[in-house]
């Protein structure tokens, strides 16, 4: 009887790897739940503030690191990955090579991925139950408080490159993760070595520095962090360092040599909706509330509403090149019945400021620099 559950169980993971790729999932692995290891650096990140003001990272307490403990029973996790990037999506770094346009993170040109993901892991979890009876399972995608990163890197997805993110060897790391917890002993994967190497491209490009380490990530400096999760003012000190990113930030992966690899999306859900991938920052910020409903509806950045989103676009304003066009649209929002919203604005129109008064004492420096001999002589003892 013991064999035949083994032959049985061999036989469900290869229909599940079949089954998933029939669902639009790029990569597939299964891995047993011992987080231990991951426990404990979880438990010394939070201990020392990392996760800013992310309170949901600690509030289920070793639900995360324990998957038993989020569904009493599971014994398994399959690990699923699907990738995102969009070969028709405007190039990125010409976009942030491009103070007057936004940038949005890749990941978020489309469809909202949670809802695109749990949708196929809720087929692919129901083909598992018709075909073996007494499975109970619960699917997840960035939704609970799971270790998606840990969970794939033990089911051989890929390893935990040093900007904390999953990297494959053929997928770079452009790709959403999705789990099911399942009670069923099927048959475990390999992890795979890691590949960095001496590389620290992702440290290094990093705008605000956020990866302090390999490894390790203060999410209180990290862009994504601070357009996304914080909900209240972004530190005055990194507003210039986020320049024209507007929802999320991708340099880290910009940096990676293994996107080298990186596979484009043939997911239609994922497609760029409404040329966000190479939007006008004034444009958006002109943006009504109920545009932004209509037009973000089921997108991942409709999450941050509108006032977030006017926050966010108010600081890259500031960090755009001095124009009356900005200086216009900044003081349409001067009076915004948000006083987050206003704060920002008000960084921006002071940084707007002194972009103009710098541009202008250069060009007053540069024509007197190209003034006849003696002009120097006569401005500086003035005409008396």
């Amino acid at each position: 009887m013991l064999n035949e559950n083994r032959v049985h169980y061999a036989a469900l993971a290869a229909k599940i790897r079949i089954w998933a790729l029939e669902l639009g999932f790029q990569a597939v692995g299964i891995s047993d739940i011992d987080l231990s290891t991951a426990e404990n650096g979880l438990l010394e990140w939070l201990s020392s503030g990392l996760h800013g003001e992310m309170d949901y990272m600690a509030k289920h307490g070793t639900k995360r690191s324990r998957p038993s403990e989020l569904l009493p029973g599971t014994i398994r996790v399959i690990s699923l990955s699907m990738n995102y990037a969009q070969a028709d999506a405007f190039d990125s770094r010409q976009v942030l090579l491009s103070p007057e346009r936004a940038f949005i993170s890749r990941y978020a040109l489309g469809r909202d991925y949670h809802k695109v993901l749990r949708k196929r892991l809720t087929k692919l979890a129901d083909k598992i139950r018709q075909e073996s009876e007494g499975f109970n399972g619960r699917v997840f995608t960035d939704s609970a408080p799971v270790l998606e990163v840990e969970l794939a890197q033990k089911a051989g997805l890929g390893w935990r490159g040093k900007h904390t993110l999953l990297l494959s060897r053929t997928q770079g790391s452009q790709f959403f993760l999705g789990e099911i917890y399942l009670n069923l002993p099927l048959p475990i994967d390999k992890p795979q070595k890691a590949h960095c190497g001496s590389c620290n491209n992702c440290l290094d490009n990093c705008p605000t520095q956020a990866i302090i380490a390999p490894y390790r990530v203060d999410a209180r400096r990290c862009i994504s962090y601070m357009t996304i999760e914080l909900k209240g003012h972004i530190p005055v000190e990194f507003r210039p360092l986020i320049g024209n990113r507007i929802y999320g930030c991708d340099d880290c992966q910009l940096a990676c040599p293994w996107n080298v690899f990186a596979k484009t999306s043939l997911e239609p859900d994922f497609a760029v909706r409404h040329g966000l991938d190479n939007s006008s920052l004034i444009e958006l910020f002109a943006w009504d509330e109920a545009t932004f409903n209509s037009r973000l509806a089921g997108s991942a950045i409709y999450r941050i509403g509108f006032e977030q989103w006017l926050r966010n676009i108010a600081v890259a304003l500031g960090n755009a090149p001095a124009s009356p066009a900005v200086m216009t649209a900044l003081q349409s929002r001067a009076t915004s019945t948000s006083a987050l919203v206003r704060a920002h604005v008000n960084w921006a129109l002071a940084q707007q400021d002194r972009l103009v008064n710098h541009r202008q004492a250069l060009n007053f420096n540069a024509a007197v620099s190209n003034a006849q001999p003696g002009a120097n002589f006569i401005q500086t003892i003035g005409a008396d």
